[in-house]
């Protein structure tokens, strides 16, 4: 029976060793723990990018719905400044002076020997500016007041007493204009008719007269 005889056999084992050595197989774990790293990092920065595209796109978004937002308050308050006006007018023009029923309590507050000379009405309207809302020391908002307008009349009654003994008709006459009913509702409790002129009695035509002036201050309304 022949005889084999392997020349190789030590290269073989020592081949066989080497594939065996645990150092070997450490670094191929390493690199292939290094690749594993790289492929997670990797599908980080991609699921990054993506996050940061939609935070765009959500803040781009975002962005024109604030916008939009800011618009509709701006469209409200300029609607709830135009109401106001609005509201301001009709009162305003709703509780206006009304010379016709004036002139009507006038007529029905007549004396004897009392004539009406002029009548004169003074309206003075004085602009109260807007308070805007503002923060105060604590942080609490202190809300505001819209413009308003401060309403003055003043209704001046130049007459003339004619009777016999001239002024003895004044308080006859102011009592009758102070007590109408219009001039009750119009000029309130704490407003009266003043006489503010008398001049000296005179002569004219055999008839001796004097001239006075009454005097009814409405009572101010801010509106």
């Amino acid at each position: 029976m022949p005889i084999q005889l392997n020349l190789l056999a030590e290269t073989q084992a020592l081949e066989d060793l080497r594939r065996r050595d645990p150092v070997k197989r450490t670094i191929w774990l390493g690199v292939m723990l290094v690749l594993l790293l790289l492929a997670w990092s990797s599908s980080l920065q991609l699921k990054a990018m993506i996050a940061r595209g939609e935070l765009s796109r959500l803040e781009a978004r975002l962005h024109n719905q604030t916008n939009s937002y800011g618009q509709v308050l701006e469209a409200q308050k300029r609607l709830r400044d135009a109401n106001l006006r609005l509201e301001s007018l009709q009162r305003l023009s709703t509780n206006r002076l009304l010379y016709g029923n004036m002139l009507n309590a006038i007529q029905h507050s007549t004396v004897d020997a009392i004539q009406l000379i002029r009548l004169k009405t003074d309206q003075t309207y004085i602009l109260n500016d807007e308070i805007k809302p503002k923060t105060n020391a604590n942080n609490h908002i202190v809300p505001g007041k819209p413009a308003t307008i401060t309403e003055r009349i003043v209704i001046t009654l130049d007459a003339k007493d004619t009777a016999t003994s001239p002024g003895d008709q004044i308080p006859t006459f102011r009592r009758a204009i102070s007590e109408n009913p219009y001039f009750i509702v119009m000029l309130g409790k704490t407003n009266d008719v003043r006489l503010t002129s008398l001049s000296p009695p005179s002569v004219r035509d055999s008839k001796p007269s004097v001239l006075f002036t009454l005097e009814c201050r409405l009572p101010e309304v801010t509106r």
